[in-house]
């Protein structure tokens, strides 16, 4: 029976996916994760990994290769987190991946890699090091950007990396839905984002996307960062203008 556990989550960081089967490893790695500032979200089992990550939007996957498949993944060929992520990647989920495993041939590193991933860390490994290597994935995702900050004028800024806004070196409060809706915009910034993209990308699941809701987020984050660097055009969505 497969298990998913949800950690505390923090208001500001990105959100990870963690599939790891040993319990007393999962909660070292939320235990460090949320204290650098990230929202986790915690299963034990491929089947519980693959209905998030397609239920969810989530910054980066981190996912253990040898774990139970669970209830609904069926027989593999593959190792069950290959699995997961060969059949994410199937699904056009472009999220960036780590493997976290005892596996260490090379054969190991090449189906990892053809799968999808986008990196591939041996335990034991340091936790200093996973940080390193998520925030450069995360970096990644901002190619375009020379810096994780992104300076709107007026004292404000938004740090890509820990996903906060800030007005004069302090923390502004926004809900979840306007800290994910201001980071796809500047990941796309001067281009158009449907309406449907963006609820594809802020409600989960079985929620009922707003497009009053949406307004409401773009009102406010209009007010916080200048009313004029989100556009709007009907029939293509909101743009953030650099």
């Amino acid at each position: 029976m497969s298990l998913t556990h949800n950690t505390k989550k923090s208001t500001t960081g990105a959100k990870v996916l963690l599939l790891e089967d040993d319990s007393v490893l999962a909660e070292i790695l939320c235990e460090f994760l949320e204290s650098e500032g990230f929202s986790v979200e915690w299963c034990q089992d491929a089947s519980s990994a693959l209905n998030l990550a397609y239920e969810k939007s989530f910054d980066i996957w981190l996912l253990d290769v040898k774990v139970p498949l669970g209830d609904d993944l069926g027989a593999s060929k593959e190792l069950p987190g290959f699995e997961v992520l060969k059949t994410l990647r199937q699904a056009n989920k472009n999220t960036p991946c780590i493997f976290l495993t005892s596996l260490n041939s090379m054969q190991d590193l090449q189906i990892g890699y053809d799968v999808g991933c986008d990196d591939f860390l041996r335990k034991p490994f340091e936790l200093v090091e996973l940080r390193l290597r998520i925030h450069t994935l995360l970096k990644r995702s901002f190619a375009h950007r020379n810096t994780q900050m992104e300076d709107f004028g007026n004292g404000v800024s938004f740090d890509i990396i820990t996903k906060t806004l800030y007005k004069d070196g302090k923390i502004l409060s926004i809900t979840n839905k306007e800290t994910a809706l201001l980071n796809l915009l500047l990941q796309y910034p001067n281009t158009y984002i449907s309406q449907d993209r963006i609820f594809e990308e802020l409600w989960d699941m079985g929620q009922e996307p707003s497009e009053l809701s949406l307004r409401a987020y773009i009102k406010n984050l209009r007010k916080l960062i200048g009313k004029d660097k989100i556009l709007n055009q009907h029939n293509k969505g909101y743009c953030y203008v650099r």
